[in-house]
């Protein structure tokens, strides 16, 4: 389908690079550029996404990603997400009076995960040296970058707040006592010692590339960063969104436990193309339940911006995140029915219970064995439902207030035909106190977990959160394509009907990010306070008053958004002759992809 585009589709044949911040793709083109390769400039580019984009992801925060080895053949996750502290058990925090984990502050800190993660990428995938991928990082935190006005309004609205309660965030995003202006030129001098110091280390640890990564590595874990971490957090209680001062669970013996690892991806084969996701630690797998229930339904003789194929979508992805929020955990804690939910028999019949009405009801199924799940999710999200005392502590876009956190995602191909797709969060200024001299805040992702007992998201040491992070890759024919977004619970609906619209009705990558998007927060959310809304779903503008009518006829609640305000999507494309292609969304006006 040819549609009016506010970009060119990137085209070439030697690389590409996309993310959700301009200077990041810029820096990731630049390191292919360079002579490195898809690895070294997603680790470059995600590094500096640090330090642009500090209140959607820092170096403590979490990180998946999806890749495929030119050299090897594989396709494989990276799994950096952080599993909770040894003393993070469900008896601890009802001890401090909590019945949900707050959504900020230092008792909602897993063990950060993200730093390790793209330090792990670079040793065994990338070719480049730690110095060479961190000093555009080093660069921009040490000499200033053009701070984005939502970062500038985020700081501001926080500054009372930091100043009273979080002296040492005041201390990093109020310098000289005032939040910088939008576009001002910010620095970060202690991150950017932080980064030159693990530098440093390695350099002076050996000569070989591989030895100096391991050697930043261990220096995170187990040597200053972790002591720095540990230091602080044994004597630190801070204020948090509970309303209270709470103590971090978290210790410096649990960073030098854990390491980042791989892991082989979930797949699911839908109209000739294989889509790999994370497993169920993640959400990833709800992208591909809805493909397995909506493959009933014929999607390609629908209006791709139409009532019909809007509702159906919708439907099917109430369903899928129903058996998300009953059934999906960390599989290496809990037994998750993953044969049965994307088995043609199960989501046969989730497919006939769509009707030509919205439901207003959660329909999680009944898998024989794990009932008592289906029932516990059901009875959480009536306790739950319209839960409002307490904004979301993530999501997303324009239409929601500056203070909540998010995430960031890149994309990147090079002229060998490696290519990552990553999707990086965690560790917003707005989440956690800056720990004194890091010049980073620590994450709030146990806010993940439930502490009630019996459920595969109970709050368990060691046991990772299931978080919404939700990088993609799908290949046919020889082609590849790896795409992902921002936003939370949104993620896998703004992937599925961008992918939907690619696949069926012929979008190319830029026209299916210009075109409008929507989601629904039927379901419970996966952020304190957890609120669950049934019925109720959000749709752009600009798919006109007689679709909006049309889905408020069949039952839906409908919130209508200004354009270019839902999903801050990116996709790079390889075709089997070897051309690329490369799209990032034109909304809030900072995504870019570059290439040639």
């Amino acid at each position: 389908m040819q549609t009016f585009t506010t970009r060119p589709e990137i085209r070439g044949t030697f690389g590409v690079a996309t993310s959700t911040h301009w200077l990041a793709s810029a820096t990731g083109f630049g390191i292919l550029e360079r002579g490195g390769n898809a690895f070294d400039a997603a680790v470059a580019a995600g590094l500096v996404l640090q330090v642009v984009e500090p209140h959607l992801n820092g170096p403590a925060g979490d990180l998946p990603a999806i890749f495929h080895s030119a050299q090897t053949g594989k396709t494989e996750v990276l799994a950096a997400q952080g599993p909770a502290p040894a003393g993070a058990t469900i008896d601890h925090y009802r001890a401090q009076g909590l019945e949900l984990i707050p959504g900020s502050g230092l008792l909602s800190t897993v063990i950060p995960g993200a730093f390790d993660g793209w330090m792990l990428m670079l040793r065994d995938h990338g070719s480049m040296t730690l110095a060479q991928v961190m000093e555009p990082a080093i660069a921009y935190a040490r000499d200033g970058h053009p701070i984005l006005p939502r970062v500038s309004h985020t700081i501001a609205g926080l500054a009372e707040y930091f100043t009273q309660e979080w002296p040492s965030s005041a201390e990093i995003w109020c310098p000289d006592g005032v939040p910088p202006a939008p576009n001002e030129n910010f620095k970060n001098p202690d991150l950017a010692r932080t980064y030159q110091r693990l530098v440093d280390i390695a350099e002076a640890s050996s000569i070989e590339r591989e030895a100096q990564i391991n050697a930043a590595r261990s220096a995170w874990a187990e040597g200053f960063v972790a002591q720095a971490i540990g230091d602080y957090l044994s004597q630190a209680e801070v204020h948090d969104v509970s309303g209270q001062k709470n103590r971090a669970v978290l210790t410096s013996e649990d960073l030098a436990y854990w390491r980042a690892g791989y892991e082989d991806t979930l797949s699911y084969a839908y109209q000739g193309w294989t889509l790999h996701k994370t497993h169920s630690w993640s959400q990833g797998p709800v992208l591909l339940q809805s493909l397995a229930i909506l493959k009933h339904f014929d999607l390609a003789a629908m209006d791709p911006l139409g009532a019909e194929f809007t509702h159906t979508v919708i439907e099917a992805m109430k369903l899928a995140y129903a058996d998300r929020e009953a059934y999906y955990g960390d599989p290496d804690h809990s037994a998750v029915p993953m044969d049965v939910l994307l088995s043609d028999a199960y989501n046969a019949q989730r497919a006939q219970m769509i009707s030509d009405q919205a439901s207003l009801e959660q329909r999680p199924g009944r898998i024989p064995g794990y009932e008592h799940q289906a029932e516990a999710y059901v009875a959480r999200a009536a306790r739950d439902f319209g839960v409002t005392d307490a904004a979301p502590q993530e999501p997303t876009m324009a239409h929601l207030t500056e203070k909540r956190g998010d995430t960031v995602h890149l994309d990147v191909i090079d002229r060998w035909g490696n290519m990552v797709s990553a999707t990086p969060s965690g560790g917003w200024l707005q989440s956690s106190p800056i720990v004194p001299g890091l010049g980073f805040p620590l994450n709030s992702r146990a806010q993940m977990f439930w502490l009630e007992e019996g459920l595969p998201t109970s709050l368990a040491p060691g046991r990772r959160p299931r978080t919404t992070l939700t990088p993609s890759l799908a290949e046919k024919d020889g082609a590849r394509l790896v795409f992902g977004t921002p936003g939370g619970d949104q993620q896998d609906q703004w992937q599925l009907i961008w992918f939907l619209r690619f696949v069926h009705h012929g979008f190319d990558l830029q026209a299916g990010m210009d075109a409008p998007l929507f989601h629904s927060m039927h379901f419970q959310g996966s952020f304190f306070p957890r609120a669950a809304l049934p019925g109720e779903m959000m749709i752009e503008q600009g798919v006109g008053d007689d679709v909006i009518q049309d889905l408020r006829t069949r039952g839906h609640i409908v919130t209508v958004a200004d354009d270019w305000t839902v999903g801050r999507l990116t996709a790079a494309l390889r075709h089997a002759d070897g051309s690329l292609q490369a799209a990032a969304t034109p909304r809030l006006m900072q995504a870019y992809a570059v290439g040639r």
